[in-house]
């Protein structure tokens, strides 16, 4: 198989580089759009404020290597900006641990070299760098003084006398000033592990870490679990010049899950105390939090249906538990996790629910709730909040679905709200841990993120990223050539408002033109069309002839529980009506050639991609189909038990939402892309579907990426699009009309 791979891919790189030529001076390469400096500009990462508000500190790419990152600061007071650790002379350049590996994947940042994290002292003289599989202390001076080695989920303590960090599958802390780390946990070896997230936490629940300090650095709560009830896959990491064979621990769903346990310990690693978590043993912990004070830690406990979700209140020095509310899910439906929640040093909350159908902020005080915002629309993040004034700082979706702005909400005047950002843009935002100051990222179709420093009204007060697209600018000589997007609705069968993307070339009158439509289609995630910056890649493809077009089917985020809940126990079927909608509009455009429109998807649009083609034969000339899961019970417990349930309580749903056994039934041509290294989806989702279509005789094309995991890119990214874009040309662009019907 590899030798088989080899060949193709490098017969298709010849033929996709033969083909990767501008149409017109000043259109876009596939080179281009992969290579260096980065076409969107130079953009910072974790941009964060020093506790004093005068040094603003980002990781930023290099021009010649945009995936390594190095550490920067910016003067807030003079505007002047350094590098303040680089990562080549810092670093070792080690190999990192696979646990370190495996992290960076969950994180999302599996791709990224050189500085990934970083995190200030609280007072603000230094700030803790993890580089290399070290631990560095930097000083603002750019010396950085190495601490230890072998150092995972490293943290500062919030009064900064110590840091902590977990070797060995044990906690350890280490004075700041300098002595020697000691272990505060025992017993971590073979599937027991200390202060870490277990898998489905970290990829399903976007909880990193398993402990947190207390707010005086006397005490920490730390999570023990255990993964021998965990089933083994063996996984095999296939690579260019030879494969490793992985016994991992992988939930599936309707296998147990690991054993979860929350201790709190002493900083010295005494009077260690368990926490009543109940006594059903199967349930998620799913966030934990101190109390300003520290009298308290508040504990969300998620049930394994994810359809009630307990906080509980925490005596440190007992570990009894008692609820102090619950969430609970309809029938149809399950618990949205979320990080939108703040404890208050009055001992209220502000909570992120969506208890009335859409996610909106409440206060919790002394038993009782008040709503902040109402409306069918959601709030999308909590920015911030500044207690001594009563105010509040949100991102939502109140005034445009497609664009996310800011607002200001006074808690004294519930309901009211006071838009912070600009119309036309689409807005993130963070601030500093007093609310004082908002870093505001921005970006539109036309303008790749922007980023800038304002004050609480939200006025900018200074640039930290202008990358405005003039002169010098790594986008501007494509600039001419920069089409527009285009956004509209349609009606999808149940009469839901179903919105779309759409970007044409300039368009000739009497010709038609093909299509790649894109889709992601999946519940639990972000939606894909925004008023925001879409990258560079859409307009090469545009360059090159084709219309870009997507839509966010029901299933998906952002738009309210009734159009979520729709792919409960029903994957595979709403979400590919939608897009059959979408595809059925695009062939009523006059300017459209109804016969050639491809569609391409990865992750979950892997799988709609197959769905689309199993279900749906004859609309599209031809599907991409990206590491796709094709049986949900090889998925993970957390992500597929929330959608489609217990599989030894509703085996239909699973029957009829994998993608395995119809494969045989698809009649369009099919290109499968799969990483061979894949630990999240494993490469056996590929494997299943191809030698189904193997045994039944049904042609297919595919192409597998030895090393890569489920990000496939970085180096490859020129060759990966090559081949996609080689097998489109064939199949769809210069697809021979049908004969006439007699």
């Amino acid at each position: 198989m590899r030798a088989w791979v080899t060949m193709v891919a490098l017969g298709w790189a010849g033929i996709a580089m033969a083909a990767d030529t501008p149409t017109k001076p000043g259109d876009l390469t596939l080179a281009r759009v992969f290579g260096n400096p980065d076409l969107a500009g130079q953009q910072p990462r974790a941009v964060k404020l020093s506790p004093d508000g005068t040094l603003l500190t980002s990781l930023k790419p290099r021009a010649d290597e945009k995936e390594r990152l190095d550490l920067w600061a910016l003067d807030t007071r003079t505007g002047q900006e350094r590098m303040l650790v680089d990562s080549k002379k810092v670093g070792t350049g080690a190999e990192l641990s696979e646990a370190e590996k495996m992290q960076r994947e969950r994180a999302r940042v599996g791709g990224a070299k050189g500085i990934v994290t970083y995190e200030w002292a609280p007072d603000g003289k230094s700030i803790l760098v993890p580089l290399d599989g070290d631990l560095y202390l930097a000083t603002l001076d750019g010396h950085a003084r190495r601490l230890t080695g072998a150092a995972l989920n490293p943290t500062v303590s919030p009064r900064g006398g110590y840091v902590g960090f977990v070797r060995d599958q044990n906690l350890f802390v280490q004075p700041l000033g300098g002595d020697t780390a000691h272990a505060v946990t025992q017993g971590g070896a073979g599937t027991v592990h200390w202060g870490e997230a277990e898998f489905v936490a970290q990829e399903e629940m976007h909880r990193f870490t398993g402990y947190w300090w207390s707010p005086d650095d006397r005490r920490l709560a730390v999570e023990r679990f255990d993964e021998a009830p965990v089933h083994v896959a063996t996984r095999a990491s296939i690579g260019a010049a030879g494969t490793s064979i992985y016994q991992q621990r992988y939930p599936g769903a309707g296998t147990p899950n690991a054993l979860v346990e929350l201790y709190v310990v002493n900083a010295d690693g005494t009077g260690q105390v368990k926490v009543d978590l109940g006594s059903d043993p199967d349930i998620y912990l799913a966030r934990v939090d101190w109390t300003p004070d520290g009298g308290a830690l508040l504990v969300q406990r998620e049930s394994r249906d994810q359809k009630t979700l307990d906080m509980l209140r925490v005596d440190p020095a007992t570990g009894h538990a008692t609820v102090l509310f619950t969430e609970r899910a309809g029938a149809r439906s399950w618990i949205n996790l979320s990080d939108d929640y703040r404890l208050m040093k009055d001992g209220s909350l502000i909570w992120r629910s969506e208890r009335d159908g859409y996610g909106h902020l409440y206060r919790y005080a002394k038993g009782q709730w008040t709503q902040l915002t109402k409306g069918p629309w959601v709030v999308t993040g909590l920015a911030g909040v500044d207690e001594a004034h009563g105010r509040v700082y949100l991102l939502g979706l109140k005034d445009d679905v497609l664009e996310q702005q800011l607002y200001a909400l006074d808690l004294a005047h519930p309901g009211q709200l006071t838009r912070l950002t600009e119309p036309g843009w689409s807005n993130g935002a963070t601030m500093n841990s007093a609310a004082t100051k908002l870093i505001v990222s921005r970006s539109n179709p036309a303008q790749p993120t922007q980023v800038y420093l304002a004050d609480t009204s939200g006025k900018r007060l200074s640039w930290i990223n202008q990358n405005a697209v003039v002169a010098g600018h790594p986008y501007y000589p494509y600039l001419a050539s920069h089409q527009p997007s285009k956004f509209g609705t349609i009606k999808a069968a149940d009469g839901s408002t179903l919105h779309w993307e759409m970007i044409t070339p300039p368009l000739e009158p009497g010709r038609k033109y093909p299509v790649f439509f894109q889709h992601y289609g999946g519940p639990g995630t972000g939606q894909v069309v925004t008023r925001a910056w879409g990258g560079a890649l859409p307009q090469y493809l545009v360059d090159r002839g084709w219309i870009f077009f997507q839509i966010d089917n029901r299933g998906s985020y952002n738009r309210g529980k009734a159009f979520e809940d729709q792919i409960y126990h029903a994957m595979g079927t709403v979400e590919v009506a939608d897009q059959l909608a979408g595809a059925n509009y695009l062939k009523s455009l006059p300017f459209v050639d109804g016969a050639k429109i491809a569609t391409y998807g990865w992750s979950y649009g892997g799988y709609m991609s197959l769905k689309m083609l199993e279900k749906t034969p004859g609309v599209y000339a031809a599907a991409v189909s990206g590491a796709p899961v094709t049986d949900w019970q090889l998925y993970d417990t957390h992500y597929t038990e929330r959608y489609l349930g217990d599989p030894a309580r509703d085996p239909k749903s699973y029957a009829t939402s994998a993608a395995v056994e119809d494969s045989s039934r698809i009649r369009d041509p099919l290109l499968l892309i799969h990483g061979m290294a894949d630990d999240n989806v494993f490469l056996t989702n590929s494997t299943l579907v191809a030698a189904q279509m193997q045994k039944t005789n049904t042609p297919f094309e595919m192409m597998f990426y030895p090393g890569y995991t489920h990000r496939v890119g970085g180096p490859v990214s020129e060759h990966l699009w090559g081949t996609i874009l080689d097998f489109l040309d064939r199949t769809v662009v210069n697809k021979e009309p049908a004969p006439p019907q007699p």
